[in-house]
């Protein structure tokens, strides 16, 4: 029961970040009927943003506590993650909404591609350690075992996803968002400016993203270049598990797929007879996914998006 507790925390902290990055996803989603293949790269420049503040910190402040530090390495990152998603929707995507749909996924991929580039070329090929700024001292719950960077991972999770809820269902934002999916051009007839809302859109999402990114190097004490790409295609899987273009969806679909891996992880050995061990997990987010598309291809909440066809 400890062991199972404890992948149960486990793929709780996991599934939180991955409903942060799938948040960004499903959003897009819905306003564009479009999948940003590059949005796993923009939590890799806020983690990479996130570790370059806290370097300077280090340096020009060193006696600030380590949950002040963190607090102002996720402020800092968000507004740059924002930046460089409102500056692919402007450049890669905007000039490509009435193309073929072939159109954008290609270019979302080069998108990914050269942020990994750019990304490497400023803070090189290696990985880097990412400093622990909380206490190292795990919290026993039931046996299991959390951290405080976990603990304040889950808090933040949640304290996002609420605030994206009441941001969505009760602001004249969020009502204007929820036109837009619907149908863009009578939205744009009753006054509402698409452009204006696909803007706020990404740059949610990169807000959300930049805060699972900082919260992943402090998680995981590692960053590189390439850290994007794993979490960005499971968090997808995890978007189309809930139900792409829906906010819910995404939020159950991340802490699902977050707690099927841990849970694979865990037992797989087990299951396989010593054949398979932990570093397998990463196959389960895709075995999900083949399930549902199978299955059921409008996810566990459905699919929130009208047919524009």
């Amino acid at each position: 029961m400890e062991t199972f507790l404890q992948q149960i925390l486990n793929g709780l902290v996991l599934g939180s970040m991955y409903a942060l990055i799938a948040l960004g996803y499903t959003m897009v989603y819905g306003v564009l009927n479009l999948i940003n293949f590059a949005h796993g790269d923009v939590l890799m420049i806020g983690a990479m943003i996130g570790l370059t503040i806290l370097k300077l910190l280090e340096t020009h402040a060193p006696g600030l506590s380590g949950a002040l530090q963190l607090a102002i390495a996720i402020l800092g990152a968000i507004p740059v993650a924002v930046l460089v998603n409102i500056l692919i929707e402007r450049v890669a995507y905007r000039r490509l909404r009435n193309a073929p749909r072939l159109a954008p996924l290609i270019t979302a991929i080069g998108v990914s591609i050269l942020l990994q580039t750019f990304a490497m070329m400023i803070w090189g090929r290696s990985p880097l350690p990412f400093p622990q700024l909380l206490s190292p001292e795990p919290v026993s719950i039931g046996g299991a075992l959390i951290s405080h960077t976990q603990i304040l991972l889950l808090v933040l999770a949640a304290v996002s996803m609420v605030a994206l809820v009441l941001l969505v269902e009760r602001t004249r934002m969020g009502r204007a968002m929820r036109a837009v999916a619907e149908n863009p051009r009578v939205a744009g007839l009753m006054g509402v400016d698409s452009n204006r809302v696909i803007v706020a859109t990404f740059a949610i999402g990169a807000a959300l993203a930049a805060v699972a990114g900082v919260m992943w190097g402090a998680n995981y004490a590692s960053i590189t270049f390439t850290m994007g790409v794993l979490p960005g295609m499971k968090a997808f899987c995890a978007a189309v598990l809930g139900g792409i273009g829906n906010i819910y969806g995404a939020m159950i679909g991340g802490i699902l797929l977050g707690i099927i891996e841990a849970l694979g992880a865990g037992y797989i050995g087990d299951f396989t007879g010593g054949f398979l061990g932990s570093h397998y997990q990463d196959i389960f987010a895709f075995v999900v996914l083949i399930l549902v598309l199978t299955l059921r291809p409008s996810g566990i909440m459905g699919e929130r998006v009208a047919d524009r066809a």
